[in-house]
């Protein structure tokens, strides 16, 4: 590739979906610190959220017609040849792909339209959160790509020992940089209402588990708490409130959707509850420690890096709604408690993943990766 040394680096940041989500959120947070030091272009498939924190960094944005989710071989070409165009289009010294689907397709198509770094950030792998043919398909492709990635990010320890057992990143080629909210632009919670109310944020779909936190919120105490809000939109919505109202929950349960107000949502609640089957490092967590929320969630992939148990939450095992009802009983039924919990949360935030590390990390790697093809970044 020939470069004009005075023009700044271009990259190419892809993500798969542009619908609010962890790594859309990583996407949002690592913008402002790009747009003074280098030539960005933002691609992803559908949403609004994604492409509207590309407006207000002045990136360019564009989108990707048939890079999705699902698995679908003759899609999944298409958006292949869809990003290869698109690479030679931009012209990027650095393409860097977040979450699954355009972090396969992604680095594959870099190399082949002659971008020599290609940079993958895993939020959880494909792999461990499927099951059957589409996690064996992963698995595969994770292993090809992994042979042309320039360096991989991962959010969390856990990712990164999960990815070099089963051969999907290199040790040498492979760091850690967590995901981090603004802590210090986080509303705090109040916590004065008569009853607590819990507050549950994701997408409507696997691998997050809403049946465990539906059937944990039926065993509690009927006044145990006010109401439960479940955040986010997806596929299972209609699944969630069929099940909902099957346990009698209706009237102590709301489903929201998508909303633009979570941080309003979060400081207006008391404990933060996360049941999954398969996480990262998720930044809906993040979010309600920077609210001096207390937590609740899942063991599972890197939640014991963010929730210290006992400490800023509590951790139970994956699809056990006895168990979660249990944790979730002991909280609602002590405020001191959630109190204590929830400004340890904050503190820990504060302390491990904010906003500034996170982009000096980033911007790290990119030099880094720029020096050794003999291309020079900014450096402030």
């Amino acid at each position: 590739m020939r470069v004009d040394a005075d023009r700044r680096p271009r990259i190419l940041l892809v993500v798969t979906l542009g619908e609010v989500g962890g790594a859309q959120a990583y996407v949002t947070e690592l913008l402002p610190a790009l747009a003074d030091d280098f030539d960005v272009t933002v691609a992803t498939h559908g949403g609004e959220f994604v492409r509207e924190a590309a407006r207000r960094a002045g990136a360019r944005f564009v989108p990707l017609r048939h890079v999705r989710r699902a698995v679908n071989p003759w899609r999944d070409l298409a958006g292949f040849v869809e990003l290869v165009r698109l690479s030679r289009r931009v012209r990027p010294e650095i393409v860097h792909a977040s979450s699954s689907k355009a972090g396969v397709l992604g680095r594959l198509a870099a190399v082949v339209a002659g971008v020599p770094i290609r940079i993958f950030t895993v939020h959880g792998w494909a792999f461990s959160a499927y099951s059957g043919l589409a996690s064996t398909a992963y698995l595969w492709a994770d292993r090809a790509a992994a042979r042309v990635t320039t360096m991989t990010i991962c959010v969390s320890e856990h990712e990164r020992a999960t990815g070099l057992r089963a051969r999907t990143c290199r040790p040498e080629r492979t760091v850690v940089i967590p995901n981090a909210v603004d802590v210090a632009a986080a509303p705090r919670a109040g916590g004065d209402r008569p009853l607590p109310r819990l507050i549950t944020v994701g997408r409507l779909k696997a691998p997050k588990d809403f049946s465990t936190l539906l059937r944990a919120l039926a065993g509690l105490e009927p006044r145990s708490f006010e109401e439960a809000l479940i955040v986010g939109s997806g596929p299972d919505r209609s699944r969630v409130e069929q099940e909902l109202s099957s346990l009698g929950l209706e009237g102590r349960v709301r489903v929201l959707g998508e909303r633009q107000d979570v941080r309003t949502l979060l400081a207006d609640s008391d404990v933060f509850v996360l049941s999954s089957r398969s996480e990262g490092l998720p930044v809906s967590v993040l979010e309600a420690m920077a609210a001096g929320l207390p937590v609740v969630a899942s063991d599972v992939g890197g939640l014991r890096e963010l929730v210290v148990e006992g400490e800023t939450g509590l951790l139970v095992p994956p699809a056990d709604p006895e168990a979660l009802a249990a944790a979730l009983q002991g909280l609602l039924a002590d405020r001191a408690l959630r109190r204590r919990l929830g400004a340890a949360g904050r503190a820990r935030a504060q302390a491990r993943f904010d906003l500034a590390p996170f982009r000096r990390a980033h911007l790290e790697v990119y030099r880094r990766e720029l020096a050794e093809i003999g291309r020079s970044a900014p450096n402030r």
